[in-house]
């Protein structure tokens, strides 16, 4: 693989190869041996971040303190700066404090979206703004997640929360946020008509995401997912329930996008 990297780079300095078409070719670089990090437990993908734009990101639940602690230290001597962790419980967080020890100072953790950020927030370096919204105070969570994933992936956010339709007039009080975003998040449960109402005032794409609040005939989420598929307002998308995670990363990669 690194003598392919050097023949790719000598034909680029002679003019034989365009710089869009070299990366064309690490992109489609095949894997074995050097587009995967072996560690038994799991395969850390070191070639997702020069495939896709962003470096692979650790799906908390499930996975054992140790396994979480060696996919970051993978990911850190692979030069990975930050490192996201989804779903991940505050005892796992403790956990993983205390076997970083002095390093321990490089790691957050934000309780209400269950995330853990190691290395720090990158510099903002996407398009524009992303809004996040939510019908309720009961969405926070899922939003903080959304919102969280957003910023660590180097964007612009800001929150706009309880802005639900039973109370239109509090979103339409943030109407100059809502026409200045470049990509607005909205998170609601119980119906899931933030997302219809947004989608027919915003002049950017909206993500939406249905959450679990609400009643029994709100089925888990499952009404409000419902709601938002079937929106009348173009624009809309949606993406599953309780997955702030999936909007936050979709709304960063509209964001990045420059014509």
């Amino acid at each position: 693989m690194t003598e392919d990297i050097r023949d790719m780079l000598e034909r680029v300095a002679a003019g034989r190869l365009t710089v869009e078409e070299a990366v064309l070719e690490l992109k489609q670089a095949p894997f074995a041996g050097s587009g995967y990090a072996e560690l038994g437990y799991a395969k850390l993908d070191t070639h997702r971040k020069l495939r896709q734009g962003t470096a692979e990101v650790i799906y908390g639940e499930g996975k054992t303190t140790e396994q979480i602690a060696g996919i970051m230290e993978a990911m850190n001597q692979h030069g990975q700066g930050t490192i996201l962790i989804t779903r991940l419980s505050e005892e796992k967080a403790g956990e993983l404090r205390e076997r970083m020890g002095e390093k321990a100072a490089d790691f957050q953790y934000f309780a209400k979206a269950k995330i853990g950020l190691r290395g720090g927030f990158p510099k903002k370096d996407g398009v524009g703004t992303i809004v996040v919204a939510t019908g309720g105070t009961s969405d926070i969570p899922v939003a903080e997640e959304a919102a969280l994933t957003a910023e660590a992936l180097g964007n612009a956010v800001e929150r706009l929360y309880d802005v639900g339709v039973a109370g239109l007039h509090r979103l339409l009080g943030h109407m100059d946020s809502i026409m200045s975003a470049r990509v607005v998040i909205a998170i609601a449960g119980m119906e899931g008509a933030l997302a219809s109402v947004i989608g027919g005032l915003a002049d950017c794409p909206v993500i939406a995401v249905p959450t679990s609040v609400g009643y029994g005939a709100s089925l888990g989420g499952l009404s409000a997912l419902l709601s938002m598929l079937n929106s009348c307002a173009s624009g809309v998308s949606v993406v599953n329930i309780d997955n702030g995670f999936g909007a936050g990363y979709m709304a960063s990669m509209i964001n990045h996008l420059r014509g």
